[in-house]
């Protein structure tokens, strides 16, 4: 496919968790830069993970589809969207989903062109790159090759002024962000980090700098092993809106987190991020680090790992690969970056 050299209307779908999405936002300037500012872009997306381009004035539109699997008779979502498209027809889309449950409504799109996963074969998943890299490689054949190898994930928050009406963020704070999507299955969180080593780890920072705590709504339980916190800790679990989290690691010196859409939003905002990471590869599962931001993975690199959805990590019963990265490497990390 050649570079397209009118597009004046585009739409985009990703509909994967919130981390997924944050790595799609890496077409937003790409197409902005390849075909004007004036260029209107709209995204498929699940109304949580929506919440994202709250604040995002680049984005026109965003369309919900909450029952991805439902067929467009018994979806009134994919019916909108393909309705939309009708009366206001797409130069381009987009996809970046796979799922054989959206090809029908990609089929029915209104779309003068099309392009990515599940359309045409652009290219095959790869192992060996981040997966924001990866995802670059669907939308190649719509962007010169300048600037698709400087797209990278952006994202928009809110401002200090309405952040600071919720919490004034100290100087020079790091966000402390322990909890992951996994929190709430059954069984052994492979992403996580031992609750005393956090607290070690809060304990010790508490001592030099403000720290920020942030977590979802419906993860209490999972923050009480982590108690009690440090005096000066600023308590926000539960309390960030998306936008607001974006905003509160933006500001921030720095993030330390589990392998989480928190760490991807904060190399997208390019606050140096420290992700610590386990069963999960550093190489491609890890923040998108780019020229203008920088990612820390913390790993032990060890000889079972990465081992993410294999049977090897089905059989882990310690989760040393997570449990055996200590306090002080942390410490060490953040201070060779100079952040403490």
């Amino acid at each position: 496919m050649a570079i397209l050299t009118d597009v004046k209307r585009a739409l985009i779908l990703r509909c994967g968790a919130l981390g997924d999405l944050v790595y799609a936002t890496g077409v937003i300037d790409a197409l902005r830069q390849e075909y004007g500012e004036d260029i209107v872009i709209d995204f498929i997306t699940t109304p949580g993970t929506a919440k994202l381009f709250e604040y995002d004035t680049r984005i026109h539109q965003v369309f919900h589809l909450r029952h991805k699997k439902f067929p467009i008779w018994l979806s009134p979502q994919k019916r909108a969207i393909i309705r939309h498209s009708q009366q206001h027809p797409y130069d381009l889309l987009i996809s970046l989903e796979f799922g054989k449950q959206f090809k029908s409504l990609i089929n029915a799109i209104h779309a003068t062109q099309k392009t990515g996963m599940g359309i045409t074969e652009t290219a095959e998943p790869v192992s060996a790159i981040n997966r924001a890299e990866a995802t670059k490689l669907y939308y190649r054949d719509v962007i010169d090759p300048a600037r698709l190898s400087a797209a990278q994930p952006h994202l928009i928050g809110v401002s200090k002024s309405d952040l600071n009406r919720k919490i004034q963020l100290p100087d020079n704070a790091i966000v402390i962000a322990p909890s992951n999507s996994h929190n709430q299955k059954k069984g052994l969180n492979y992403r996580a980090w031992p609750s005393g080593h956090w607290r070690s780890l809060m304990a010790a920072l508490a001592q030099q700098t403000p720290l920020i705590l942030v977590g979802a709504r419906g993860e209490e339980s999972f923050f009480d092993a982590l108690k009690p916190y440090p005096a000066t800790l600023i308590d926000m679990v539960g309390q960030l809106s998306i936008p607001e989290l974006i905003t509160t690691v933006q500001k921030s010196k720095a993030l330390i987190c589990t392998d989480s859409a928190t760490g991807h939003i904060g190399a997208a905002v390019g606050t140096p991020t420290f992700v610590l990471m386990g069963p999960n590869n550093p190489l491609t599962d890890s923040p998108y680090q780019s020229k203008t931001n920088a990612v820390y993975p913390i790993s032990l690199h060890l000889p079972c790992s990465p081992c993410y959805k294999t049977e090897t990590m089905k059989r882990c019963t310690d989760n040393i690969c997570m449990g055996n990265i200590t306090p002080e490497a942390v410490l060490a990390s953040l201070k060779s970056a100079k952040i403490v």
